[in-house]
C-alpha cells in the first residue's frame, strides 16, 4: 500500500472534523459540506479511530473538543484558513492574505477607526479585516490575528502586551450635570444610572463601582443596554448617568457633549491588551498591524504625559 508523503489522515476527515469544530454542531457541519450527519459522524469516529483519542466531548450545551481536539482544530482552522487566503491571493492579484483584527463595538467606533486612516496612508498594500462583537465567544481564537481587549492580562494560550490602563467615572449630559450640580456622592445610586450587561466578566458595572467607592447602595434601578455605544448614545441624550470609560469617553468630554458627573474617578481594575495566539505563526503583516497599535498607544501616552506637565 502506498504510504501518504505528509503521513496525514485522509483530506475528507481533516476537513469534516474542522467543520464540525467550528460549529461544535454535527448538523450544520453536514449542511455546510452538503452530506447527511451520519456522513459527517462516520468519518469523526474514522479519523479517531485512525489517530487513537477521542477528539469530541459531551457537554451541557453539546458537543465539547477534548485538549487533544482543540489542539487539531487550533492547527487545522489556521493551515485552512491560510491556504484560502493564499487561493484568493492568486485570484485576485494580491501578495499577501488580509489581516484579522478583533475587539468591541465601543473600542472601535471610540478608539480604533478614527486613527486607521493613518495605517490606510501608511501600508496601503495591507488590507486588515475587522471582526467587530461584544460576544467573545463570537469567533474562535484561530481565526484572529490580533485582539484588542479589555482585562487583567493573561488569557490561555495568548501572549498579550500593555496597550494603555484606563480610568473611570460618571459621564452625563450637559443639561442632566447641570440638574444635578453639587451632588454628593452618596445621591449617585438614587439617579437614574444606565447599566450595561457586558459579556466580558472583566466589565466594571454600576454595583462594583459604587462599592469600589465606598459608596453604600440598595439593589440599583436603570435603564439596561447590551451595547456600551448604545449607552452612551443614551447619556448625551440625557436619559440617565453612565460610567464613563476614559478611553472611550474622552473626546466627547473634550467636545463638550458628555460632562464628568462628579470628582470620583477610579482605576479601573483592569487595562487593555493587545493579543494574539501563541500557537499560530505570525507574517509580516500581522506583525506591522501589530506594531503600529502598539505606536499608536505610546504616542498617546506621551501625549498624556506631555499634557499633564503642562498643566501642572
Amino acid at each position: 500500500m502506498t504510504s501518504r508523503f505528509y503521513r496525514l489522515p485522509s483530506l475528507t476527515a481533516l476537513a469534516t472534523f474542522e467543520a464540525s469544530a467550528r460549529h461544535r454542531s454535527v448538523k450544520r457541519a453536514a449542511e455546510e459540506l452538503n452530506v447527511t450527519p451520519g456522513a459527517v459522524s462516520r468519518q469523526i469516529k474514522g479519523l479517531e479511530e485512525e489517530l487513537g483519542i477521542q477528539l469530541f466531548g459531551r457537554s451541557q450545551s453539546g458537543m465539547a473538543l477534548t485538549s487533544e481536539g482543540e489542539t487539531l482544530y487550533a492547527t487545522l482552522s489556521d493551515a485552512f484558513r491560510r491556504t484560502a487566503d493564499t487561493v484568493d491571493a492568486i485570484r485576485a492579484g494580491r501578495p499577501q492574505r488580509p489581516v484579522t483584527l478583533a475587539c468591541t463595538d465601543a473600542f472601535a467606533k471610540c478608539w480604533l477607526m478614527p486613527r486607521m486612516s493613518d495605517f490606510w496612508h501608511r501600508f496601503p498594500d495591507i488590507v486588515v479585516n475587522h471582526l467587530v462583537t461584544d460576544n467573545a465567544h463570537g469567533f474562535r481564537r484561530a481565526e484572529v490575528d490580533l485582539r484588542i481587549r479589555y482585562g487583567l492580562g493573561a488569557w490561555p494560550d495568548e501572549i498579550s502586551v500593555q496597550l494603555f490602563e484606563e480610568t473611570i467615572y460618571p459621564v452625563a449630559s450637559p443639561a442632566l450635570a447641570e440638574r444635578y450640580r453639587g451632588i454628593a456622592l452618596a445621591d449617585l445610586p438614587a439617579l437614574p444610572l444606565l447599566h450595561v450587561d457586558w459579556v466580558d466578566p472583566d466589565w466594571t458595572g454600576w454595583d462594583e463601582f459604587l462599592r469600589r467607592g465606598n459608596i453604600p447602595h440598595a439593589p440599583l434601578l436603570g435603564r439596561r443596554f447590551s451595547n456600551f455605544a448604545f449607552a452612551l448614545q443614551a447619556c448625551q441624550a440625557g436619559q440617565g448617568v453612565a460610567i464613563g470609560w476614559h478611553r472611550m469617553v474622552r473626546e466627547h468630554v473634550a467636545a463638550g457633549t458628555l460632562v464628568p458627573l462628579t470628582d470620583l474617578k477610579l482605576r479601573a481594575p483592569g487595562a487593555y491588551y493587545l493579543t494574539w495566539n501563541r500557537n499560530l505563526a505570525m507574517s509580516d503583516a500581522v506583525r506591522t498591524v501589530r506594531d503600529w497599535i502598539v505606536e499608536q498607544a505610546a504616542k498617546e501616552a506621551a501625549q498624556e504625559t506631555a499634557d499633564a506637565t503642562h498643566t501642572a
